[in-house]
């Protein structure tokens, strides 16, 4: 069961109640415990049944934190696993504060690396009270008392934890709560751990912002510029009138667009239809992807910023003129939209306090404040209740929360009484921007006669995603946007003469974080160019990338390791009949290491098939393996996908693609066998959600050449006469 609160409704229900442990922290960051959730900020609820309720900071898009935080809580606690539910946390951007951003939010692969440490302490402190109120009702050492899956046990003494969390409410935890040595852990690591939201979504009982209905609910959608930077100067609404079901439709005060008001989902995109709307686009994009490939190569000429300390283009230019064998290529990457099968949406209604809303909220740091500021009220009159999102992939985490803030823009207009629901339909969602940015890539390597790099140019151009956001701060230096360089600038591999530039596109196109950030283009080229290096050198592609991480450092060790597991699992040396290849990539992304090997065969049409992937992953301590190895299987395929056939492209500044027919997501029958194996680690718990999808395209295309001979350095792979049977 997944209970859904906001902080107010919280502190009201812990409060009616005597009979409850609330365990949480203080204004200090202290751990306490009390049978109230007025003074500390809760992360544990027991009530008198003896049922244990997670607070769980981060939410569910699919990714596992439901099951991963609530894995730490119970691993400490040694709750019952079948009994202990999950709820998650209101809005509260100090005290449910992601370690890693300093504000409420979930991504970048964080929510267990930045948890880990938190809430297996508020496990470990909850324990500590249950126990020492135990001894004292049954007058034994708390030494003695033990905890059997959820059961407070002392030789014939045995109570569950209802029975004494009035006495342990009452009881400070210790400073520093004593925590399980990893040979003792029950539930971390156990690959056979349910899942926590599997039955709900299973039986439809979980509630997805899109289930939301309140009492008195009018819908609404907005029709935004066809082209990006493009502002509404007037529409008519004659003909949307005689829609049944419509109701209103107005100008957003950001000229952004047009909101439509109606009945009902279907009522709202017929509406729409019927809208006639004069745009200004003096200053929108206007361009076709031919000209923006072609601005783009341009900037590789004369990088704008140097990404590296050291980058001395003319060093490293002399070093590639003396070099025994250069490799040169150009790479180029298309816009990507994000898809989650869940469109955006949200729901906002009035309180008596102000307003609240009902969202899949992937970042209620951002979210309240937002929508504080556009309805003139304070963020604590803003409530946020969290529900499941359907998939995000970043695209619900944005520095203006777009769809959240075009909500509480449709409700002030509506006159700030009427509840609203702000659907986006998919052709909104498709055209509708916060891409993962068009990026070029432009590599030379040279190698002396022993097959050894001596030199390497890089040059990348891209649209800044951070520039201009709140998060510029931690990802801007001296003018280069890190996101667009990561894998590259802070390679593991050992390259001599490396140098690294970066050049930034510029367009109103809204671009944002995709799946892996900048990994999902750079280990692209990195791995591919190492591909074309290890074929003109004559070297192993394994063999090749262990040269280049032989530093002894831990580093270098863990992404030999994976490498090393990945080729061993794949039978990397073992000969493969005609017409078949295998392709290497290892990259790190998000602190963790994935090695992948792709296996392809070539049909008699001259179609692909994608047989096997075989993946190695050092992710740190593996809290729950099973939802490991799913999100490697997820990102693997949702890479897949978007490397097959995906791209956002455009004619005059309009995005030609719609929906699923023209941007069509991966099916079953692509996906190939996946084989994932876990590294066994004693390092703290790194990123899963995201590390998975950065290896794969190379793998593939790496595999593609050595199947047929075609080298491929640009996406998707249709558009290199590569289909797939």
């Amino acid at each position: 069961m997944t209970l859904n609160t906001s902080r107010r409704n919280f502190l009201v229900g812990v409060s009616a109640s005597a009979s409850v442990l609330v365990v949480g922290l203080t204004s200090t960051d202290s751990w306490a415990a009390s049978n109230t959730a007025a003074e500390i900020t809760p992360f544990i609820k027991i009530d008198k049944e003896g049922t244990v309720t997670a607070i769980l900071k981060h939410f569910e898009m699919g990714q596992g934190t439901t099951t991963g935080l609530t894995t730490l809580i119970a691993e400490e606690l040694d709750a019952d696993w079948d009994k202990i539910q999950i709820e998650f946390a209101p809005a509260d951007g100090k005290r449910y504060a992601n370690l890693l951003f300093g504000a409420q939010g979930t991504g970048g692969s964080t929510s267990i690396a930045n948890s880990y440490l938190q809430y297996r302490k508020a496990g470990a402190s909850a324990r500590d009270v249950l126990i020492r109120a135990a001894a004292a009702k049954w007058s034994v050492s708390p030494s003695t008392v033990d905890i059997q899956n959820g059961l407070l046990v002392s030789g014939s003494h045995k109570a569950h934890f209802g029975e004494v969390i009035d006495d342990a409410s009452k009881l400070n935890p210790s400073a520093e709560p004593k925590l399980k040595s990893r040979a003792d852990f029950r539930l971390i690591g156990n690959a056979s751990l349910s899942r926590k939201d599997s039955h709900s979504k299973t039986d439809g009982s979980a509630i997805f912002a899109m289930d939301v209905k309140v009492p008195n609910m009018v819908y609404a959608s907005v029709t935004h510029s066809p082209k990006f930077g493009g502002t509404a100067l007037s529409f008519d609404l004659s003909k949307a009138k005689d829609v049944p079901g419509y109701i209103d439709a107005k100008l957003l005060p950001t000229k952004t667009g047009v909101v439509v008001y109606a009945k009902n989902t279907w009522a709202v995109k017929q509406a729409r239809e019927q809208l006639s709307i004069q745009w200004d686009f003096s200053k929108a994009e206007t361009r076709s992807s031919d000209a923006m490939v072609t601005e783009h190569k341009k900037l590789l000429d004369t990088p704008e910023f140097s990404a590296t300390k050291d980058t001395n283009f003319e060093a490293t230019g002399a070093l590639l003129a003396s070099a025994e064998t250069v490799v040169e290529a150009d790479f180029l990457l298309p816009f990507l939209s994000h898809e989650p099968m869940e469109t955006l949406n949200c729901v906002i209604e009035p309180t008596a306090n102000g307003v609240r809303v009902y969202d899949g909220s992937q970042f209620p740091g951002l979210t309240q404040p937002t929508v504080a500021a556009i309805l003139k009220l304070k963020p604590e009159q803003v409530e946020i209740k969290t529900v499941y999102a359907g998939g995000s992939f970043g695209r619900r985490a944005n520095g203006t929360s777009d769809y959240e803030a075009e909500a509480a823009m449709a409700f002030a207009l509506l006159g700030g009484k009427t509840p609203v629901k702000l659907v986006w339909m998919r052709e909104d969602q498709v055209a509708g921007g916060y891409y993962r940015p068009m990026a070029a890539h432009r590599i030379k390597i040279g190698a002396d006669a022993n097959g050894k790099i001596v030199g390497w140019d890089h040059r990348t151009a891209s649209k800044s995603i951070m520039k201009g956001t709140p998060f510029a701060g931690g990802y801007v230096h001296e003018g280069v946007d890190h996101a667009s360089v990561e894998g590259i600038a802070d390679t593991l591999y050992s390259i001599p003469g490396f140098s690294v530039g970066l050049s930034d596109f510029k367009s109103p196109i809204s671009v944002l974080w995709w799946r892996s950030v900048g990994h999902s283009h750079t280990a692209f080229a990195m791995e591919s160019a190492l591909d074309m290096v290890a074929t003109d050198t004559k070297k192993d592609p394994v063999t090749l990338r262990l040269s280049l991480l032989n530093s002894g450092s831990k580093d270098h060790m863990r992404a030999s390791a994976v490498i090393k597991l990945a080729a061993e699992k794949a039978g990397w040396d073992k000969p493969l009949a005609k017409n078949r290849g295998r392709g290497f990539a290892m990259h790190k992304s998000f602190n963790s290491y994935v090695a992948e090997v792709a296996e392809v065969s070539i049909n008699s049409d001259g179609s692909v098939k994608i047989e096997k992937i075989t993946c190695a992953v050092d992710c740190g301590v593996a809290v729950n393996p099973d939802v490991i190895k799913a999100q490697m299987e997820g990102g693997i395929g949702y890479g897949l996908g978007a490397a097959m056939r995906n791209e956002i492209t455009f004619t005059d500044g309009v995005v030609d693609q719609s929906n699923f027919p023209d941007y069509e997501p991966i099916r079953m029958s692509d996906f190939p066998e996946i084989d994932v194996h876990i590294v066994q680690s004693d390092e703290n718990p790194t990123g899963v959600g995201e590390p998975g999808l950065p290896p794969i395209a190379p793998a593939v295309a790496n595999a593609i050449f050595a199947a047929s001979g075609k080298r491929i350095t640009s996406l998707p792979f249709s558009e290199n006469g590569i289909s797939f049977g």
